[in-house]
């Protein structure tokens, strides 16, 4: 990922938590909260409610892979927090795109929504 690095630390994800907006989906909620560092922070949240490590880890990597392809169209300077929430079903990959999508609209972080709707032919 070009322009994100990482929160670490409980305080980081804390504030984020009660200041900033958020939207919720199906399989998502979106936590954003503008940081005055340019860059982009990204958190993902996945509790042990949601499933053993494997089903876990397999979220985080689907989360991570369809934000590294919209990275681009996303605003700079925010801090972002993913909580994956119980669900069921696991969600494919583009089921995962797709909320990311409504969220990131939701939430007006995205500059260009052509830009994402057709990025797998990038």
């Amino acid at each position: 990922m070009k322009f994100t690095t990482s929160l670490r630390n409980n305080y980081q994800f804390l504030r984020v938590y009660k200041k900033g907006d958020f939207a919720v989906g199906k399989y998502l909620i979106l936590y954003c909260l503008r940081n005055g560092y340019g860059k982009i922070r990204l958190g993902i949240t996945t509790s042990k409610k949601v499933g053993n490590s494997v089903v876990r880890n397999r979220l985080r990597r689907l989360l991570r892979e369809n934000y590294r392809k919209m990275e681009d169209n996303i605003s700079k300077g925010f801090d972002i927090v993913f909580v994956v929430r119980v669900n069921k079903n696991i969600p494919t990959y583009y089921e995962m795109k797709k909320e990311m999508k409504y969220l990131f609209k939701k939430v007006s972080l995205v500059k260009d929504l052509n830009g994402i709707k057709n990025y797998e032919e990038k």
